[in-house]
């Protein structure tokens, strides 16, 4: 009996070593879905954004998004406008990292001048949309720290309920909780909690296709502000991969030359 105790014993002590914690399982989640998504060097999509208020009146946006994947750094991307007519010609450049602050800047065509935005400024609406600076910059492992919460099925499909806390200055959430896709490693909706950590947006991703028969993309994003009562859908169209873009198509010139 005392031989069968102290085999029990180091069998419970080498289990607790090698069990991951919920912060080990959150974080190896998060690099996995990243790993599944590293490859596809640059992509471009046309986008109609819809913005409803809260008596339901609508109004619509059209514009080209370029992203170029940089190795061992965040994405850049490009997005230009192209109606209507009061803000076509408006573009914005984003250069994202992990810890360290992403860089971006808007070209205001009335002005004709490019504007730097300010670390101080990231949680504020883009363009009037229910998504902030903050929200339309790649997500990188490094932005958070993570913990795995639980299982929950989603729609039919199951999915990990993970808890991400930014570990960036000036974020305008205390934490994103995060429905992950068990077979895709993609997110089916993403819970935005405010500075008071209360509940402020809902993002839902849905109208998934596979492309280069490796890499999932949304083709449809719905985000609701829960205290404004405001909404705003992106869809995605045409997707193109690899398409040649280089360093030089992302900088403030391009920028000016966007069209």
């Amino acid at each position: 009996m005392k031989i069968y105790l102290i085999i029990l014993g180091l069998f419970i002590v080498s289990f607790n070593v090698i069990a991951e914690t919920a912060e080990e399982k959150g974080l190896a989640i998060a690099v996995e879905a990243d790993k599944r998504d590293t490859g596809w060097g640059d992509q471009q999509a046309k986008l109609v954004m819809t913005l409803k208020n809260r008596f339901g009146q609508e109004s619509r946006r059209e514009n080209r998004n370029k992203t170029l994947e940089v190795d061992g750094d965040g994405d850049k991307t490009l997005i230009v406008f192209d109606s209507p007519k009061d803000i076509k010609g408006t573009a914005f450049l984003s250069f994202t990292h992990a810890l360290r602050p992403d860089e971006q800047w808007i070209y205001l065509p009335a002005l004709k001048r490019v504007k730097r935005i300010s670390s101080s400024n990231k949680s504020g609406p883009f363009l009037g949309s229910e998504f902030s600076y903050e929200d339309i910059s790649s997500q990188e492992v490094g932005k958070y720290k993570y913990k795995y919460l639980r299982d929950e099925k989603i729609n039919g499909r199951d999915t990990f309920v993970v808890e991400a806390i930014p570990q960036y200055n000036k974020s305008g959430y205390t934490r994103l909780i995060n429905w992950i896709d068990k077979e895709r490693y993609q997110p089916l909706k993403t819970e935005f909690y405010d500075r008071k950590n209360s509940l402020l947006k809902t993002l839902l991703y849905s109208q998934y296709n596979q492309y280069l028969n490796k890499y999932w993309r949304a083709g449809r994003m719905d985000m609701q502000n829960h205290i404004t009562g405001k909404s705003t859908s992106l869809e995605f169209l045409e997707y193109k991969f690899r398409t040649g873009l280089k360093d030089r198509d992302f900088n403030r010139n391009a920028l000016k030359r966007a069209r």
